[in-house]
């Protein structure tokens, strides 16, 4: 009725005082750079996605209305909006270097602000509907980063400092 192989297994011993001290100074999870790096990928998604746009049009929701349709042929207006907005937002996650340090890099409110545009636009466009869905939840994470109080350091891709620790 009882495995013998669980027998044979030695009891696990209670953690050391310095390993619970080790494993609780463990680094967390920083929620703005995990937030980049999704918009980061999002970014990037939509210009390959609007590029594509240029070649095969086509409005996502055009099974509801044809109305729509005129955004994306003849004239190419929701994939130069998407190519547009995916480039800067290229270059204000990577950072560019005139954009790094500045309050626009730095300001997660803002992003707050500006990114749900990113989403309404990919989301109007059949070959960018993915892209909408990471730009969201980049949105979700940033979100989350601005709630707890982090920051967006100066110099792209560094830790905050904490006082009287020396790096993180």
């Amino acid at each position: 009725m009882f495995d013998p192989f669980f027998e044979q297994l030695p009891p696990t011993l209670p953690l050391s005082l310095e390993s619970e001290a080790s494993t609780l100074d463990m680094g967390r999870l920083i929620k703005n750079h995990w937030a980049r790096l999704i918009i980061l990928s999002a970014a990037g998604w939509q210009v390959g996605a609007a590029v594509e746009g240029f070649f095969w049009p086509k409005f996502f929701w055009d099974f509801q209305t044809k109305g729509l349709n005129r955004i994306v042929s003849p004239v190419p207006i929701l994939q130069i909006i998407n190519l547009v907005f995916g480039l800067v937002t290229l270059a204000w996650e990577w950072p560019l270097k005139p954009l790094a340090g500045t309050i626009a890099h730095r300001s997660i409110a803002l992003r707050l602000l500006l990114y749900p545009l990113g989403v309404v636009t990919c989301a109007l466009m059949y070959q960018s509907f993915d892209p909408a869905v990471y730009y969201f939840i980049g949105i979700v994470a940033y979100f989350w980063a601005y709630s707890e109080g982090e920051i967006v350091c100066p110099q792209p891709w560094t830790l905050p400092k904490r006082p009287g620790r020396g790096k993180v």
